[in-house]
């Protein structure tokens, strides 16, 4: 099919365009964009909507598909994950962003999942590893009677490999690297990231279990398990590690956690294997050799005249899961195992976008019980129209292979789920129909939801990025002649003429921060509905996320960010209020605590930002390195820390991976 769409009915902001053309679009051997916005998105639904062949429909009734999923895509209402975006309909064809697979304790097997990892990444995606099945360190290797270097040495290994392959030639992969706290080596593995320099191509987090938060509550020690024969190897203090878990986090960020008893319980597939780690972001807990592509709404768009759209948001809920189920039908995966696993599974995740976007235009609070009240409405409806549509996917083309002995294969699963949890769209009745409907015609998809950081997909539909409240209303910029340009949030702009309090000077004010909390001349109001990061406490951080976490199939990436003055006990407060709250993991972020000091947009500093010729987005869209580097945050305009296509902005705490 062709296009004639202009840029301009597109709506496609400066920023969408530039890192369109930086990172997405076709290009000739000389580097020479040969397709348009417009021409990506037809060439994307074409592909997908292709999908539809293989289940017997006509060309008509795909080229109607196709139309449909582009107007999702263009009027921003949905948008895939940067796999899906970059590859479909090109020569790669590899369109999922998350992968999963296994290391065994064994040279052999361990380089083996180091080659699959290369090929992975040259594909485009990211990779999660749990090291906790490798021995100890110093353990006796029978066949030389050697010793073993234990799990982080082997990191090492995975490490250096990803510096050297780069993603569909252009970018290196991320990693996400996971150790068991009952782990022997946990010390060592709580320890390996507090030198910045090290480990720089992995996110790494503990695997927290519920033996261990049962202990750390008593007092008590906990037991660590050797995983060569499953016997006790010693014990240590639940609140030493803790502590050194915390103290980790508090200095750098670093490690994250996830409670992995709670990723199995929410286990779709527990009869297939255990869920022993996540994609890099953490969003998507997957099996051995799984996969899992990702995409987003738009909720900023799904407000109209200062309402919800419920009827757009259920049709835009319902687009996005046929998408993404043909997205699995076309795509072209780097290892058989993982096609097998992901046609027998067929997991997707569909999350937000634009949620802070959405409260803005709503006049609420992010950090109000109407704001996570909201939040759970919201994601309670999603899943509902999800869940919907995957059984109408699993009437035409059947349910996924792994179906008889899946949580759905029990009766009421989703009503024994939800029951009595209801936030008031959908009731608990409703919830037992769909049980009968699965019973009847099964499921099409093991997993429909899951919220990702969205990072330059957000930048695309311009919304605010995942479920995070903004990182900054107004910010300054100098631009190349020297002139300074302020950038103020449109929500923002627009409540401030309309209720007369905007000036250039105030916006000149409100940038020194770019928060309104403390700064005269804003009515109360508006800093009741305004507010940023650092003005949201960890507890409304925490219990946002545990309100999208509810009715979240996977799991929720979120930041947790903390004023610089923050301190141990802080963190420690946030994790436990996460695991009260039933969350599947948290990330947290200390204001500054990073070892390379980001720029701020203060009078002292303004002078280094006129080096920055280039806009914001070309900058956070460039060729990453191996090495951590500073580029432009995508919110607040402040240095960005970069490793491999996922970063924290060291000012605000905003995450993401492209």
């Amino acid at each position: 099919m062709t296009d004639t769409t202009c840029m301009e009915k597109l709506n496609l902001s400066d920023n969408a365009i530039k890192v369109l053309e930086k990172r997405y679009l076709k290009r000739d051997k000389e580097g020479n964009c040969v397709e348009t916005p417009a021409d990506m998105f037809r060439r994307v639904a074409d592909t997908i909507a292709s999908g539809d062949l293989k289940f017997g429909k006509s060309q008509s009734d795909v080229d109607k598909l196709s139309d449909r999923f582009y107007k999702a895509i263009t009027n921003r209402y949905f948008m895939p994950n940067s796999p899906t975006l970059m590859n479909a309909g090109r020569e790669l064809g590899q369109l999922a962003a998350c992968f999963v697979l296994p290391v065994e304790d064994s040279l052999e097997g361990i380089f083996e999942t180091v080659k699959n990892t290369a090929l992975i990444h040259k594909s485009g995606g990211g990779t999660g590893f749990s090291f906790s099945k490798l021995r100890p360190k110093n353990s006796v290797v029978r066949s030389t009677m050697g010793v073993s270097s234990g799990p982080v040495s082997f990191m090492e290994v995975f490490n250096a490999a990803t510096e050297a392959v780069k993603q569909g030639g252009t970018r290196r992969g991320a990693n996400m690297g996971i150790l068991r706290v009952d782990h022997p080596d946990i010390l060592d593995f709580i320890e390996c990231k507090s030198d910045n320099n090290k480990l720089n191509n992995f996110n790494i987090s503990v695997a927290i279990t519920d033996k261990f938060m049962e202990a750390l509550k008593a007092g008590t020690d906990y037991e660590l398990i050797n995983p060569q024969n499953n016997t006790v190897a010693g014990k240590l203090s639940a609140k030493k590690v803790f502590d050194m878990i915390v103290d980790g986090a508090w200095r750098n960020g670093e490690p994250g956690i996830i409670f992995i008893d709670k990723m199995n319980g929410d286990n779709p597939t527990p009869l297939v294997g255990q869920i022993e780690s996540t994609n890099p972001c953490g969003e998507v807990p997957l099996l051995a050799y799984e996969a899992c592509n990702l995409g987003s709404i738009n909720l900023g768009r799904m407000v109209d005249n200062g309402e919800i759209n419920w009827d757009l948001l259920a049709e835009t809920t319902r687009t996005a899961i046929r998408f993404l189920d043909n997205v699995i039908a076309v795509n072209n995966y780097p290892l058989p195992q993982i096609s097998e696993m992901v046609q027998n599974n067929r997991k997707i995740g569909l999350g937000v976008m634009g949620w802070a976007d959405m409260l803005m235009k709503l006049g609420l609070s992010y950090a109000s019980e109407e704001g996570t009240h909201l939040a759970g409405q919201i994601m309670e409806f999603i899943d509902y129209e999800s869940k919907c549509e995957s059984i109408e996917l699993s009437k035409e083309r059947g349910k996924f292979n792994n179906f008889k002995g899946s949580v759905y294969d029990a009766p009421n699963y989703l009503y024994n789920k939800y029951k009595g949890k209801s936030a008031g769209k959908i009731s608990d009745e409703q919830w037992k129909e769909l049980d009968e409907q699965i019973a009847k015609f099964g499921i099409r998809n093991a997993t429909t939801t899951c919220i990702a950081p969205t990072g330059t997909i957000s930048m695309i539909a311009s919304a605010s990025g995942g479920v995070e409240p903004l990182f900054g209303l107004v910010f300054s910029r100098l631009i190349m002649d020297g002139t300074e340009m302020l950038e103020v949030n449109p929500i923002f702009k627009d409540y401030a003429v309309e209720h007369g309090f905007y000036s250039e000077a105030l916006m000149k004010e409100i940038a020194k921060t770019g928060s309104v909390a403390h700064v005269d001349g804003v009515p109360s109001g508006a800093k009741h509905i305004f507010v940023t990061a650092h003005d949201v406490s960890p507890y409304w951080h925490v219990k946002m996320q545990a309100a999208f976490q509810l009715h979240t199939d996977n799991a929720v990436s979120k930041t947790v960010n903390f004023e610089e003055h923050a301190t141990r006990k802080d963190i420690e407060e946030a994790y436990i209020l996460a695991y009260e709250n039933n969350l599947k993991g948290i990330t947290v972020y200390r204001n500054n605590s990073r070892q390379f000091q980001p720029m701020n947009l203060d009078d002292k500093k303004k002078s280094e930002e006129a080096k920055a010729e280039e806009a914001v987005v070309e900058e956070v869209s460039e060729e990453p390195t191996g090495e951590i580097k500073t580029v432009k945050c995508p919110e607040c305009g402040n240095e960005i820390q970069m490793a491999e296509g996922c970063f924290i902005c060291l000012k605000c705490g905003y995450s993401g991976c492209s």
